[in-house]
């Protein structure tokens, strides 16, 4: 059986499906252009792999980000983030935004006239892999009767893993720094990501405080789960939400929060000045 799920935005187990053509035309539904995830040797090939079948209990892993696009349905799951958004606003998605903390994928943004009125930042992230998926799909275009497929890519023994600890890690640092950014411009930052991979982050990291979405945090988290439908493909389907703060993106990481100065300043100031005697209190006044 094929590990290959999805191979350029179809299901691999939809046995009406013309591979030869699907291959040929190198379609990502995702991006509608060509699939962008070409070969490294054969720059003019796209792979195409969408969704890889891997590990214990057989799960399905998005392994290519553009998947995250199906119907922009992450983006209508954001708009709630938006709270200065009001009817008649245009709703523009602006693609790659360099911040202070590093680039972010994606902002929803609320305009009118041309003018900004508020914004989302959305930053996905899907697994990465190890090793390569290219012998499993050409193995798999072989056995749906494709007679164009790498006969020398078939016979490697080659492997493929997900890299759970790197992608995890990786990603958030990256959010450690940039949910700074937004929570001084009181903005809202959201990670779109897979079940399996906020499953993962909630065992090896410290997620207990990261609880049910709350409106004004700044760090929200999307994950997605990857269902069948009655079309016989796979669609996206927002699972819950969960959100923190700078403070809780620390925790998780291990790291000790940043000190904010000036708050610790103006405490440290109103407590000494409640130990002087002298001092009104509320009943006083």
């Amino acid at each position: 059986m094929t590990k290959v799920k999805e191979l350029f935005g179809l299901n691999t187990s939809n046995k009406d499906t013309n591979w030869g053509k699907v291959v040929t035309d190198q379609h990502c539904p995702f991006l509608d252009k060509k699939c962008i995830k070409n070969r490294k040797s054969q720059a003019e090939i796209a792979i195409g792999t969408c969704t890889m079948n891997y590990g214990k209990g057989s799960k399905d892993i998005i392994i290519c980000p553009h998947r995250l696009l199906e119907n922009r349905k992450i983006f209508i799951d954001c708009i709630h983030l938006l709270t200065m958004h009001e009817p008649g606003n245009e709703l523009h998605i602006v693609p790659e935004v360099s911040i202070p903390g590093g680039n972010v994928d994606y902002f929803l943004v609320s305009a009118k006239d041309g003018k900004v009125k508020d914004f989302v930042g959305i930053e996905l992230q899907t697994m990465d892999t190890t090793g390569t998926v290219w012998p499993q799909r050409e193995r798999f275009l072989k056995d749906s009767g494709y007679s164009g497929y790498d006969k020398d890519a078939i016979e490697s023994t080659k492997p493929f893993g997900m890299n759970w600890k790197h992608t995890a890690k990786t990603i958030l640092v990256q959010l450690h720094h940039k949910v700074k950014t937004f929570e001084h411009v009181n903005k809202k930052l959201v990670l779109v990501i897979q079940e399996p991979l906020i499953d993962y982050m909630k065992k090896e990291f410290s997620f207990s405080h990261v609880k049910n979405a709350k409106l004004g945090d700044p760090l929200h988290f999307h994950p997605y789960s990857l269902d069948t439908k009655e079309d016989n493909q796979l669609h996206l389907n927002l699972k819950t939400r969960l959100s923190t703060d700078s403070e809780g993106m620390a925790m998780c990481l291990g790291l000790q929060a940043e000190a904010k100065v000036e708050l610790t300043v103006i405490i440290a100031k109103l407590e000494e000045k409640m130990k002087n005697a002298t001092i009104n209190t509320l009943l006083k006044l």
